[in-house]
């Protein structure tokens, strides 16, 4: 059984990880594309990985997501399908509820380092190489920083981004977070030292927005 949706945007959905997702994690992590965004520089092996699930991300300090991608963005997504987004077949109707036994995991997001008190957190994110440059990580960084604020009462969200990825640093720049500044050679991946960019965004500043 797939986890039950907490949040719902427009392509994809956010739902509770589950046992069932730990295959698709470990292979996550471990790929080459994914863990230099992480700064990961060891495997993890299925054992591991659980252990994670239970330590971690069933861990009341902090919330974690799985993002999904619904079916009917699935197939407008696929050229197969010989459909532009928000066509359907001719006799073919969009549901307005969607199943989530029809969603996709493609990646996860977090809230961590909840600091309840002082109002603050971070926002994580990493998606499948495969999932990128369709809008989701912007989509699911607008649905878990809004909640930070909405449901949370956070003041402060921030989130940071390897220098060398510019394509992450475009979702908090969409999302209307401030460089605040940047960590030199905070990081040690793919073989070199690497400035870590800092971003953030207050609560009066996202409901501006």
């Amino acid at each position: 059984m797939p986890g039950a949706v907490f949040l719902r945007g427009d392509d994809i959905t956010l739902r509770t990880i589950e046992e069932e997702d730990l295959e698709f994690l470990r292979d996550g992590v471990n790929d080459p594309d994914v863990r230099e965004g992480l700064t990961t520089a060891f495997p993890f092996n299925a054992e591991q990985e659980r252990e994670y699930f239970e330590e971690r991300i069933s861990d009341d300090d902090e919330i974690n997501l799985a993002i999904c991608e619904d079916s009917e963005a699935q197939r407008a997504s696929d050229p197969s399908s010989g459909r532009r987004g928000g066509e359907t077949a001719p006799n073919e109707t969009a549901s307005p509820s969607r199943n989530p036994r029809d969603a996709e995991i493609v990646g996860t997001i977090g809230l961590h380092d909840l600091e309840q008190q002082a109002g603050h957190c971070e926002v994580g994110i990493w998606l499948a190489p495969e999932f990128h440059g369709r809008g989701y990580g912007t989509e699911a960084s607008r649905l878990a920083t809004d909640f930070a604020f909405r449901e949370l009462r956070m003041h402060r969200v921030m989130a940071r981004v390897l220098a060398t990825n510019p394509a992450s640093a475009r979702i908090w720049e969409k999302l209307g977070f401030t460089e605040e500044g940047v960590h030199r050679d905070e990081a040690f991946t793919g073989g070199e030292y690497v400035d870590i960019r800092y971003f953030a965004v207050l609560e009066d500043e996202w409901r501006s927005e």
